[in-house]
């Protein structure tokens, strides 16, 4: 059996290679979009379309990797009732800083394995953010920075390097904010015998 990511996040892979676990890289061929619409049409809980995603993810990866263990992650950045995505260019994301600007939003960050196209385990974390009152010109000066990398993730920040600085308090897992709840998916992964007790 392997383990196998269904990601091309390399965040994700990073996070596992760090814990000590070989894995494959084998990112899921799923149109997200396509996938969410009619659930946020239907009012579908942030956190658990982030756990419909991640399943969605494994289950298409694993359909082709027969016994092997497939692990599906996503994220979701909620606030004020809406669901963030990567921002689609600078300007989007200079505008998503500036609306979470001085408030809280949260990170659900779900994670679900999967073995011949069925989910087999689900886990969802959620992270609460609070970012400080940032002005315009801050925003401009972050985002020319990091560059691109802002449009990497759906927060247009990185919690691991300069968008620290966005933020005045942090209530939650470092893992589940930088997108995979790595403490629960070890413990499964003991679980199912892929790592040691």
């Amino acid at each position: 059996m392997t383990l196998v990511l269904a990601s091309g996040s390399k965040i994700r892979a990073e996070l596992l290679k760090n814990a000590g676990l070989k894995i494959d890289i084998d990112p899921a061929d799923v149109d997200e979009r396509a996938i969410e619409a009619p659930l946020i049409d239907a009012g579908v809980p942030p956190e658990d379309l982030g756990t419909i995603l991640a399943e969605a993810k494994a289950n298409n990866v694993s359909v082709r990797r027969g016994n092997d263990l497939v692990i599906g992650a996503d994220q979701i950045l909620a606030f004020e009732g809406e669901r963030y995505t990567k921002p689609a260019d600078m300007e989007a994301a200079r505008r998503q800083l500036l609306k979470l600007s001085g408030d809280t939003h949260e990170l659900h960050s779900a994670v679900v394995l999967s073995r011949n196209g069925e989910a087999i385990w689900r886990h969802v974390s959620t992270a609460h953010l609070t970012m400080r009152e940032l002005t315009p010109a801050f925003i401009g000066q972050y985002l020319a920075d990091v560059g691109d990398v802002a449009l990497s993730s759906v927060g247009a920040y990185q919690l691991e390097g300069p968008g620290v600085q966005l933020f005045e308090k942090i209530d939650g897992d470092y893992f589940t904010i930088l997108g995979l709840p790595l403490l629960p998916l070890l413990e499964e992964l003991r679980v199912q015998g892929v790592l040691g007790r």
